[in-house]
């Protein structure tokens, strides 16, 4: 049995701006909902799609932004987008699957939460985390817990992980908190670039780990001096960068097996919001309904 967990975040960017915009007979922008109901649709017809759970950034403040001045808000963001944050909520429940809306912690902290709740639980052959966000990359193990990239339909295990950023899973904080985020508002540590972090990380694994004069450094870099400098006087920030960027897995929730399994689309709840959102061409798209019609 396998179990997928949907980053809702993503998917509603990822709609909101690869598909036109289009409005309800109210004139509500509804264009990236359109888009998610339909992607939705679509994953829920791909094989052994059976337990699935979806996470929202329902507001895009968390608790981080109380131990990080510059991290993310949702400044900046489109507002015909975040006029859909909420609808698209109830768009997705409306297909049957878990939505889980983040107020306090964010959505990668429930994707997270759920991908380490489900990869213990006997029987789960593998838990899919559908999202490239290399946050969420943390959470890969081995090849029981991966990142499917849908829109590249790449999937990515613990050996994709490190190909594609040159450090395992459990390094993933460390980078970012050394090269930065700029998505996330993580600004990095001066004078470590990507490849300089990946090497000294693939030897030493974690931050704490990189001895504090370069001259002890195991690994050859360019401009090492300069790096631990850096590095020696942002100790403190490199800390909390990591702290960060680290996702959080005890997120009060309900990750069940029972919560996840997908029964069929609400036939009432979701043909009325085709309705109301003028979607009726997705209407007769459903291929299974909780009714069992």
């Amino acid at each position: 049995m396998k179990v997928h967990l949907v980053d809702g975040t993503y998917e509603l960017f990822r709609s909101f701006f690869a598909l036109p915009p289009i409005q309800a007979p109210n004139g509500r922008p509804v264009g990236a909902v359109r888009g998610i109901v339909q992607s939705l649709l679509y994953l829920l017809r791909e094989d052994q799609v059976t337990h699935i759970g979806c996470a929202f950034d329902h507001d895009v403040k968390s608790f981080r932004n109380s131990m990080f001045d510059g991290y993310k808000t949702g400044d900046g963001i489109e507002p015909d987008l975040l006029a859909q944050f909420e609808l698209a909520e109830r768009a997705v429940e409306s297909l049957g699957i878990k939505v889980w809306p983040m107020i306090e912690f964010e959505a990668d902290d429930a994707l997270a939460t759920a991908a380490a709740h489900c990869a213990g639980l006997p029987g789960i052959e593998q838990v899919v985390i559908c999202s490239p966000d290399k946050d969420l990359a943390q959470m890969v193990q081995g090849d029981s817990v991966v990142c499917y990239d849908r829109r590249r339909e790449k999937v990515f295990d613990e050996t994709g992980v490190f190909e594609k950023f040159g450090v395992l899973p459990g390094s993933i904080p460390d980078l970012l908190a050394l090269t930065g985020d700029a998505a996330d508002g993580i600004p990095g540590i001066p004078k470590w670039g990507s490849k300089t972090s990946a090497q000294l990380l693939a030897h030493y694994k974690h931050l704490e780990n990189i001895p504090r004069d370069a001259a002890d450094w195991e690994v050859k870099v360019r401009g090492a001096a300069a790096a631990a400098d850096s590095l020696n006087e942002h100790a403190s920030e490199a800390a909390l960068y990591k702290d960060l960027a680290t996702l959080r897995t005890h997120v009060p929730m309900d990750a069940s097996l029972d919560a996840l399994e997908w029964r069929g689309v609400h036939r009432e709840r979701y043909e009325a919001l085709c309705e109301d959102l003028g979607l009726g061409r997705l209407a007769s798209l459903p291929h299974k309904w909780s009714d069992g019609s």
